[in-house]
């Protein structure tokens, strides 16, 4: 199965401060990712809704982000990648969004929420 995990979404799903260190929490949910994609074999894209600066890099697991920042564009870009997959079907979106949610349905993937995916890549 294929992931598409909604960075920003998971990461504030969780008031652990990461507010005062938004780009370091972009770092350690790639990292947290990395792990889990390693240990599961899974193949995992995390889309954030601007480009991390300084950027991200993984050997691991896709880091993606929205062409332009604004409101939603991570869920649209989200949305962009799940319609190019050969199969939507075989993709799981993390997300507690109600809109991505219902638009992630709809183009056939399963939905998975943010907060429950969290526990599993980063245990309380």
């Amino acid at each position: 199965m294929r992931w598409i995990v909604d960075g920003m979404n998971v990461i504030g799903s969780r008031p652990d401060g990461w507010w005062r260190d938004r780009h370091g929490a972009m770092v350690t949910l790639v990292h947290r990712l990395e792990r889990w994609a390693t240990s599961e074999r899974l193949e995992v894209t995390v889309v954030f809704e601007r480009p991390p600066d300084p950027p991200i890099r993984s050997t691991v697991i896709d880091v993606d982000h929205a062409d332009a920042a604004g409101p939603d564009s991570a869920d649209d870009e989200i949305v962009r990648l799940l319609l190019g997959a050969d199969d939507p079907g075989g993709v799981c979106v993390v997300t507690s969004d109600s809109t991505l949610t219902r638009r992630a349905r709809s183009a056939g993937a399963t939905v998975h929420p943010a907060s429950a995916f969290r526990d599993v890549v980063d245990p309380p």
